[in-house]
């Protein structure tokens, strides 16, 4: 028999965290989303895409929304299918 310790069942609880935090990006039902969120979806950290958004260099171009950046969700689907956005 097996003994089930806090150690065994954190990557569980820690993937099942993600999944609240981070609805698959089809549910998505907003037009644009924070960093944090685009960086999940994209497999970034946040820090690369604020680099990119200050840089102007990467495959995408946030929109501001009061002084915050923001990733439209048509644009990041583009760029998981292979095309530029």
């Amino acid at each position: 028999m097996q003994t089930v310790t806090a150690q065994s069942i954190k990557p569980l609880a820690t993937a099942a965290a993600h999944f609240m935090t981070f609805p698959p990006l089809a549910l998505e039902t907003r037009t644009a989303v924070p960093t944090e969120n685009a960086a999940y979806y994209l497999s970034r950290k946040p820090q690369t895409l604020r680099a990119w958004a200050c840089m102007e260099n990467g495959p995408l171009r946030p929109v501001r929304i009061s002084g915050r950046l923001s990733w439209r969700v048509a644009d990041i689907q583009s760029v998981l299918a292979g095309e530029v956005a």
